[in-house]
């Protein structure tokens, strides 16, 4: 689709759901002047709160200095206090996330911000999309008439300054434990903006709860903009681009990917990024068109050294590399440059770049929730917000310009007035950063590497970092050639209806009425009433194991069990009940679907499904740890390839080891605390805390270290 002629990037209706006015917009780099002046901005509300999050915090401090005003320094109190003092009703919409990030998360969040919180402070975890997917969006609407969006949630381990000191002593998390250094961005803006945002927050709102929030009052005077903030841009056009998957009655949007696809196209001499991912598809066949043309801008990427923790990095990590190889390989004479902020050369602690940012030329700043990642394109809900000066606006392009050399002069340590000056002499970023950099504190380029036997473990992105919901026909389509497909539709079809009715099945679980029968506490009353059957060990495993094919959440099954039958036994039954469903499963899938892949599928599917099964043991374990995909789609595309059954049944056992253990001990642990909230059992989930990172971190020494051992043995014989 090719961009309309138009002077302007943002068109509604194509790249973006609508361009409101703004009186006053400010960019807020880092998260100690945003968390500030989110703070002021609430004890200002006279009428309503929105938070919409991937992940909200109650005890995240929103100010860590200055002088004590008195007023609650913490989220949650905060919230409770102008509910109560001002009758200001609050909406606090999370993720319902992954179990994958439980040991991320505030636990038992509901605890936190339903029993102990004011009537008026509303709490709903936000379940509905597609599987797999995330509520990614990172808004604070206040009053209707103020909004925050962009990159920062208002969750633990955020807070920085600009100065990202190592020694930072207020960079702590809740608990008191120290976090490395942060950066991110978020836009602040009023006006109609903030209104079309609190629009979007509250039918966020209305798709996940029942109750219906209280109608917005306008106009608020005066508008409650944070005194900490001083506007960067006046009277000014704000684009909002969103991400929305179709899901249910909701069609699909895609507007931020197609918002980043013209964007790039319409550079003219630099696009200057800030992002934590680098992954997606479609921004690498967008900058590759750009950078091959003879007129290419200079492209500058600010990325982190390393994503996350040793998960991400053997995941994202990986495919990041990739996508980068096959950038450098367009070459575009030098045109292309990616960074890492170096904060010291003596110290390995590198600074964590959660910023979603893309400047054009100083035509267009663009502050995102969106990763450049596939799922941020088509999967994940999405919001970012986008500012274009217009020909004749001087004052919009040069407020573009100081945004992005603050941006610059903060990762070389350098004056705003170094980066000016160098820009006007040079007229090229990649040559002012060349000249700037090489302090103590700098830009350093990435490398952007991983160990080959890491890349052969790694899936393709479709796994890790899918683009869209799954979809039949597209399953089709990317797995039986077309050549074949009509020799193959009948075995393909039942194929794919089998795996659409698994998934089917998965969802009917989550979000029918079927899903009264995996209430927790519905759970444990069947295993209560096994534990007093003969034989009762025998018909626990069988359950665990025909449930699980049935694709009930094996996460569930195992906390029914451990709180059933107590916790050793619970964990013998939910382990040995896991491994026979897997088993289960995997013939299944081997009956189903192997002499489909073997004689339809193609060269180039068997060629990747011999080199899995080189690594079966690995791969398995490493699926079973990284939930790609539901428990028993995983056994049965293990059923259809050539990995062997010795490797996925040793392979199974050892990726849910840790899980189930952590699980059967976590469970038992935290229901005796709920019952004895005494300082014996709290003192039991730190040590059950302890013990499940020693064993991953153990796990993930053994990955490696068998990883080199295979590849040794191959490269001997």
């Amino acid at each position: 689709m090719e961009l309309e002629h138009s002077h302007s990037i943002l068109q509604p209706g194509r790249n973006c759901w609508r361009i409101e006015r703004a009186q006053r917009a400010a960019f807020l780099v880092d998260g100690a002047a945003c968390f500030r002046a989110v703070r002021e901005a609430v004890l200002q509300a006279r009428h309503s709160v929105f938070i919409v999050g991937w992940d909200i915090h109650s005890r995240l401090a929103l100010v860590r200095d200055g002088p004590d005003d008195g007023e609650p320094r913490e989220l949650g109190e905060l919230l409770n206090s102008v509910a109560h003092r001002h009758g200001v009703e609050v909406y606090v919409l999370s993720w319902d996330f992954a179990m994958i990030y439980a040991m991320e998360r505030e636990p038992v969040p509901l605890f936190v911000l339903n029993w102990k919180s004011h009537a008026r402070v509303h709490f709903c975890s936000d379940g509905k999309h597609p599987v797999g997917a995330s509520q990614h969006q990172k808004l604070v609407v206040v009053d209707d008439a103020l909004a925050f969006s962009g990159g920062l949630d208002l969750s633990h381990s955020r807070w920085d300054t600009p100065q990202h000191r190592l020694d930072e002593p207020l960079r702590v998390n809740p608990q008191g434990k120290p976090y490395p250094p942060f950066h991110d961005v978020q836009m602040l803006v009023d006006g109609d903006a903030a209104a079309a945002l609190g629009q979007l927050a509250r039918e966020r709102w209305r798709r996940v709860s029942d109750l219906e929030p209280r109608a917005p009052q306008l106009p608020v005077d005066p508008v409650p903009w944070p005194a900490s903030v001083s506007p960067a841009l006046a009277d000014v056009d704000v684009g909002i681009a969103r991400t929305s998957p179709a899901y249910e009655s909701q069609p699909e949007v895609c507007e931020v990917e197609q918002l980043y696809i013209d964007s790039i196209a319409s550079a003219e001499r630099s696009i200057y990024i800030e992002n934590q991912y680098l992954t997606a598809h479609c921004i690498r066949e967008a900058l590759t068109r750009r950078l091959e043309r003879a007129d290419a801008p200079d492209v500058v990427i600010v990325m982190p050294e390393k994503t996350g923790g040793w998960l991400e990095q053997y995941t994202m990590d990986v495919l990041r590399s990739r996508l980068v190889k096959q950038l450098r390989e367009v070459g575009a004479g030098g045109r292309l440059r990616i960074y890492y902020p170096q904060l010291s050369s003596t110290s390995d602690v590198s600074l964590m770049v959660h910023a979603k940012v893309m400047i054009v030329d100083d035509r267009l700043v663009r502050i995102a929730s969106s990763n450049l990642s596939n799922r941020s394109m088509g999967l994940d809900s999405e919001c970012d917000l986008a500012i274009e000066a217009q020909p004749p606006d001087r004052d919009t392009r040069m407020a573009i310009r100081r945004f992005r050399d603050s941006l610059l002069a903060e990762h070389l340590d350098v004056s705003e007035e170094q980066i000016a000056s160098s820009m006007q002499r040079s007229g090229s970023l990649i040559e002012t950063i060349e000249t700037l950099r090489g302090g103590e504190r700098t830009l350093q380029p990435l490398i952007a590497e991983v160990d080959d036997d890491i890349d052969q473990m790694v899936p393709e992105s479709a796994l890790l970092d899918p683009e869209r919901p799954i979809d039949p026909e597209r399953f089709v389509d990317q797995f039986v050639p077309r050549q074949q497909r009509s020799h193959s539709l009948r075995r393909g079809l039942v194929s794919v209806l089998i795996l659409a009715a698994l998934l089917a099945l998965a969802a009917a679980w989550r979000w029918t009425p079927l899903g009264e029968w995996l209430e927790v506490e519905a759970l444990i009353g069947y295993a209560g009433t096994l534990n007093q059957q003969p034989a009762s060990a025998l018909l626990a495993i069988v359950g665990i194991a025909l449930a699980a094919v049935l694709m009930v959440p094996v996460t569930l099954l195992v906390v029914a069990v451990v709180l059933g039958f107590g916790s050793w036994p619970g964990f013998l039954y939910a382990l040995a009940g896991a491994e026979l469903g897997a088993i289960l499963s995997y013939a299944i899938g081997r009956g189903l679907g192997r002499d489909l892949v073997r004689r339809y599928a193609g060269q180039r599917l068997n060629s990747v499904s011999k080199q899995l099964s080189k690594r079966g043991l690995l791969t398995i374990i490493t699926l079973r740890i990284v939930p790609v995909a539901p428990f028993a789609v995983i056994n049965l595309v293990a059923g259809a390839s050539h990995i062997r059954f010795r490797d996925f049944a040793l392979g199974s056992v050892l990726g849910l080891l840790p899980g189930v253990l952590a699980i059967a001990v976590f469970a038992d642990q935290l229901l005796a605390s709920i019952r004895s909230p005494d300082s014996g059992n709290l003192a039991w989930l730190v040590a059950v805390v302890l013990v499940i990172l020693g064993l991953l971190l153990w796990l993930r020494k053994w990955l490696l270290a068998r990883s080199r051992q295979s590849a040794s043995e191959e490269t001997e014989s």
